[in-house]
């Protein structure tokens, strides 16, 4: 009798570890399939699996890039159907003046003469207004513009989710023929603009 006992105790324990032992693989396996994965698809397992936030569905590369019309914070109105022939950048960020939007922008402007040259647009969008905008830029000396959405309709025209009513950081490139070249679901903000360059100058050195 004692030792039927000790057998079921013995089954019934093993049973409550099951769930443990299930999510310990599931870490596993996600870790295993980052590792495996290209870099442009392991930060994106890596950032799912740490926030339990699925990967948006962003719009495709090939996809006509939504025209938008916008104020800049430094007065200048942008229509994005007037850049074709240009590079240009859309990047999303959370929030002016927030460590990593920082680094972000800070990289963008240590790379600016590079870009320009290079012949490509930057915008920054964030659901803040052009006040703060204007703030942001002065206090680190951005040299592009950045878009005002505090209503979230230019995250939405490019399926950009809001989290607390900010926005992902996510990055578009914009071909010069109007079309998504590129599209980053999870920016490291640091080196994001090196990222871009080496998108562009493959294509650069393929033109005539």
């Amino acid at each position: 009798m004692q030792t039927m006992t000790r057998t079921r105790n013995s089954s019934r324990n093993s049973w409550n570890l099951r769930p443990a032992v299930a999510v310990g693989g599931l870490a596993l396996s996600a870790a295993f399939l980052a590792a495996l994965f290209s870099d442009s698809v392991a930060p994106l397992i890596r950032a799912a699996v740490a926030d339990g936030t699925p990967a948006p569905a962003l719009l495709s590369v090939g996809a006509p890039a939504p025209d938008f019309t916008a104020v800049a914070h430094d007065g200048q109105k942008l229509e994005l159907s007037k850049l074709k022939g240009k590079w240009v950048v859309l990047y999303f960020y959370p929030k002016d003046d927030t460590t990593g939007c920082t680094k972000e922008a800070c990289d963008f402007r240590d790379n600016w003469t590079t870009l320009q040259k290079k012949g490509v647009a930057v915008f920054g969008v964030s659901t803040q207004d052009n006040t703060s905008h204007k703030a942001f830029a002065a206090k680190y000396n951005l040299p592009f513009p950045l878009l005002p959405d505090d209503k979230g309709e230019l995250a939405a025209k490019y399926k950009v989710p809001l989290m607390g009513g900010l926005a992902r950081r996510i990055t578009y490139l914009i071909g010069k023929d109007g079309k998504i070249a590129h599209v980053w679901p999870t920016v490291n903000p640091v080196g994001h603009a090196g990222e871009i360059l080496s998108q562009i100058e493959p294509t650069a050195a393929r033109t005539p």
